[in-house]
């Protein structure tokens, strides 16, 4: 089950841009950086309300987000649903017929692990499943 919207993704040409512009439009000074080389992005979060908005900017011409980018120019790429049991809740997601990008969770940010849902079975947008907590190797 989904227990909540855990974080709206931003992509982003210039995430240092990207932060002073969003510092600005929230008034909120302190901004959590990652790099995620495995998706090849740089993050920064922003916390607002129990929902964070995830500035993404791509560190390699091929990611996802500079396709993405490429293709649409800079905005919202994908909305992230916090879970409890990401596994379960793909299985759950593939039987009802929805189109998943990733059929196991990976690594993601924060300590997380993610799953994209296609954005063709969504009406058009990326959505991500996160469950804290990788899990012990």
């Amino acid at each position: 089950m989904m227990r909540r919207l855990a974080h709206v993704g931003v992509a982003v040409k210039s995430l240092n841009e990207s932060i002073e512009l969003f510092s600005r439009l929230l008034q909120i000074d302190r901004v959590e950086n990652e790099v995620v080389e495995s998706q090849r992005v740089k993050l920064a979060f922003f916390h607002v309300g129990g929902v964070s908005i995830e500035l993404t900017e791509a560190t390699d011409a091929g990611s996802p987000i500079a396709k993405f980018i490429e293709k649409g120019g800079e905005g919202v790429h994908h909305l992230s649903f916090e879970v409890d049991d990401i596994v379960a809740e793909l299985a759950r997601l593939k039987q009802e017929g929805f189109r998943l990008i990733d059929e196991k969770p990976r690594a993601g940010a924060g300590g997380h692990l993610v799953a994209f849902i296609h954005p063709k079975s969504t009406n058009g947008v990326l959505v991500e499943l996160c469950q804290k907590g990788l899990p012990a190797a």
